[in-house]
C-alpha cells in the first residue's frame, strides 16, 4: 500500500529505528540518505549509476523545476520520472529553503511568496496551493508543504512568525492536496525555540500528514542546538510515520539524528564536496588535491569497494582535479555517494542486529579523530 510505513526495529539503547516506506515507485529502507538532484539530476552522475550505487530515492526542487524547464513541460513529458528516465522514488522540496536562501529576490506574506527569477528576473508567485499543484504536475512520490525557513540567529518574533505562517500554509497545502499516488509531508518550524518546535510539531500531527519533517535546521546553528530541537519534537511525532531531517548530510550529524529517531536525510554536502575534491572516508574528509597524493598509487579509500576505489589511484584522481577534467567530479561523486549508501546500510544493519550504539560510538570516535 502506497504511503505505508512500517517500523521494523527500535534500538533498545537509543531512539534509532529501522523501517520500510512504500511509495508508488518502490520500497525505501530507512534510515536513508537522499542525494540532492536540484534540477532533476544529481550532478555528475547518470541515473543508471545511481541505481548501481544503491540509491532508491533522491530529492529535486520545486522552485528550480518551476523556473526551468517548467511544470507544463514536465506534465507533457509524463512527469519528472519519465523526463529524466528514473524508475526509483523522487521527493520534491517545496521551495521553502529558496525563500530563505534567495531572500533578496522575494517578499513573503501570509498569502505566499512573490519572487523574481534568479535566471531572468521574471516575476512569480508561489502560494501553498500553487506549490502543491506544481509538485503534482512534476509527479514526485513525496511532496512537501510550503514553509518559511529562517536563518540563525533570528529574533523570537521572526521565529514565531515563521512557525505560525508555516503552519497556516501547511493546512492550506493539506486542503489543496489530492492524490492517490503521492505522499504529503508536513514541516515543523520554530527556529531554535523548543516550545515553538513542540507547538509546530503538535499542530502538524493534529492536521495529519503522511510524514513529518524538521525544517530550518543546519542553517548555521551549533550542532548541539540542532540536536536539542530534534529531541524536543521526537516524542510528539507519531511512531508510525517517517521523520525527515531536512538539509543534513554530514555523517556525524546523520548518526546523531538516527540516534534521536530520524529516518530520512538529504543534503548537497556529499556531492558538492566531491566536486571540490573532498572525499568522505571513515576517518573524515580527504582532500585529494594535496601534493602528498601526487605519487600515491593506492586507492582513494582502501576500505571502499566502489568503482572509483576499485579502479583508480589517488594520484590519478588528483591529476584529474588538477587538470580540470570533468571525469574528476564524476569519480569523486561516485565515491562519496557510495560512502553514504554504505554508511546508512551499516546503520540499518546495526539497528537490526542490536549494536547500533556501539557502531555509533566507534564511528564518531574515528570521524572526530582521524
Amino acid at each position: 500500500m502506497i504511503g505505508h510505513f512500517e517500523v521494523l526495529q527500535i534500538d533498545n539503547r537509543s531512539r534509532a529505528r529501522r523501517g520500510l516506506l512504500k511509495t508508488a515507485h518502490g520500497q525505501i529502507e530507512t534510515p536513508v540518505f537522499m542525494p540532492v538532484g536540484t534540477q532533476g539530476t544529481v550532478k555528475a552522475v547518470a541515473p543508471d549509476r545511481l541505481r548501481d550505487l544503491g540509491v532508491d530515492i533522491f530529492l529535486c526542487n520545486t522552485y528550480h523545476l518551476h523556473l526551468r524547464p517548467g511544470e507544463a513541460l514536465l506534465r507533457d513529458a509524463g512527469g519528472l520520472h519519465s523526463f529524466i528516465s528514473w524508475d526509483g522514488s523522487l521527493m520534491t522540496d517545496s521551495g521553502g529553503f529558496q525563500v530563505f536562501s534567495l531572500s533578496a529576490l522575494n517578499t513573503v506574506d501570509d498569502r505566499g511568496v512573490t519572487f523574481r527569477s534568479h535566471l531572468d528576473g521574471s516575476l512569480h508567485t508561489l502560494t501553498p496551493e500553487s506549490c502543491i499543484q506544481i509538485q503534482k504536475d512534476i509527479g514526485a512520490d513525496i511532496v512537501m508543504v510550503l514553509d518559511q525557513c529562517i536563518g540563525y540567529p533570528a529574533t523570537l518574533h521572526q521565529e514565531t512568525t515563521a512557525a505560525h505562517r508555516s503552519m497556516f500554509w501547511a493546512r492550506r497545502c493539506k486542503e489543496a492536496f489530492c492524490s492517490a499516488n503521492q505522499l504529503l509531508f508536513g514541516i515543523a518550524q520554530g527556529g531554535m525555540q523548543e516550545d515553538l518546535r513542540r507547538w509546530s510539531a503538535g499542530k502538524l500531527v493534529e492536521t495529519g500528514f503522511d510524514g513529518y519533517a524538521l525544517g530550518g535546521l543546519s542553517v548555521g546553528e551549533p550542532k548541539p542546538l540542532m540536536y536539542s530541537m530534534i529531541e524536543a519534537c521526537e516524542p510528539i511525532l507519531p511512531v508510525d510515520r517517517p521523520r525527515y531531517l531536512m538539509g543534513v548530510g554530514s555523517p556525524d550529524c546523520i548518526l546523531e539524528g538516527v540516534a534521536r529517531g530520524i529516518d530520512m536525510f538529504d543534503c548537497v554536502l556529499p556531492t558538492r564536496n566531491a566536486r571540490n575534491s573532498s572525499l568522505l572516508t571513515r576517518f573524515g574528509r580527504l582532500n585529494i588535491k594535496r601534493e602528498e597524493y601526487s605519487r600515491d598509487f593506492s586507492p582513494p579509500d582502501s576500505d571502499c569497494g566502489c568503482f572509483t576505489c576499485r579502479t583508480f589511484s589517488r594520484a590519478y584522481l588528483r591529476h584529474l582535479f588538477k587538470a580540470g577534467e570533468i571525469l574528476a567530479a564524476e569519480l569523486a561523486t561516485i565515491h562519496n555517494l557510495s560512502f553514504m549508501v554504505e554508511l546508512l546500510e551499516s546503520v540499518r544493519k546495526s539497528v537490526k542486529e542490536g549494536y547500533f550504539m556501539d557502531f555509533y560510538t566507534d564511528f564518531l570516535r574515528r570521524w572526530d579523530n582521524p
